[in-house]
């Protein structure tokens, strides 16, 4: 199974200030726990071994032992805002810890951690709108603000292109404090243009971004991207029929799954606000269907299926 992080966009869209190394801390946490099928909950500690972070993100030994010492030292004290609506329909601003607690163990060389009640629901509650990437797509990017703009970006993927972020609200979720990069031109130079060319080198999607201005004043930024391989060269694929008998009900399910966290796939097929749970019924009924079967042939078998 790919290495899948899950985020609510309330999460995504959050206010917070990490670290490269915490906010990979973070993304292993939220692995470990769909893998091992414990999930997440306010009172039971996630375990991250130095080896994965080593195997995830191609550092030396030595190298993810101590950074991951000092990570456990500050990744207390951080902290992020976000926003929900209450059953009122009213606005409300939360402010939370990442964690409630965290420890590192020398001689296993491993990170313990409890995710603070504020945090739980937002990565486990997926019935609703949520987030989800494959972490081999940030573990390659070095800047810890490619990380977030990755996120922010990847969270409108059914229409491929964002809308304006205004300039404070767009610094504080990427996690610029307020006396960084204060000028635009140092911020476009030393985030925004640095943050682009690792996502477009390294990620599998291609941005081009925009300034908007008020007057003279840049006042937001908006993004439009798209998966770096193209619908139509899948579609040109040669042999892309397959038979409706030639797929098993055990394909049905994993190639669903897999289909739904497609970038190119979900771009075109995917609907506005549908949760990822019902985007996956969607396409697993579909793969019953002949007609659809073979609409969805050249996507499948980029994706690995063989007859």
């Amino acid at each position: 199974m790919k290495d899948l992080v899950v985020k609510d966009n309330a999460l995504i869209n959050a206010s917070y200030n990490l670290d490269l190394v915490e906010q990979r801390l973070i993304l292993l946490a939220i692995i470990q726990a769909r893998e091992t099928g414990k999930g997440i909950n306010a009172n039971d500690a996630l375990t991250i071994h130095a080896s994965s972070y080593i195997k995830n993100f191609n550092v030396e030994k030595h190298t993810a032992y101590a950074v991951l010492k000092d990570a456990c030292k500050v990744l207390f004290d951080r902290r992020f805002t976000f926003q929900s609506i209450t059953s009122k329909g009213n606005v409300k601003t939360t402010h939370s810890r990442w964690v409630s607690e965290i420890s590192y163990v020398d001689n296993e060389a491993t990170v313990s951690l409890i995710f603070s009640p504020a945090v739980v629901p937002l990565i486990t509650r997926l019935e609703e709108r949520f987030t989800t990437y494959e972490l081999k797509q940030v573990s390659q990017l070095t800047s810890r603000y490619a990380t977030r703009l990755y996120e922010l970006l990847i969270a409108w993927r059914s229409t491929g292109k964002t809308p304006i972020f205004e300039v404070d609200t767009f610094r504080q979720q990427l996690g610029v404090a307020t006396d960084e990069y204060t000028r635009s031109d140092n911020f476009k130079r030393r985030v925004l243009e640095v943050a682009i060319s690792q996502i477009n080198t390294f990620t599998d999607i291609a941005v081009k971004w925009e300034q908007h201005k008020i007057g003279r004043s840049i006042s937001g930024y908006s993004f439009t991207f798209k998966a770096k391989y193209s619908s139509k060269a899948i579609e040109n694929t040669n042999n892309n029929e397959i038979q409706a008998t030639s797929i098993s009900p055990k394909q049905i399910d994993l190639f669903s799954k897999k289909l739904a966290h497609d970038l190119a796939f979900a771009s075109k097929y995917s609907e506005i606000g549908e949760s990822y749970e019902n985007f996956t019924q969607r396409i697993y009924h579909h793969l019953t269907d002949p007609k659809k079967l073979k609409e969805y042939a050249p996507y499948l078998k980029q994706l690995g299926f063989k007859q």
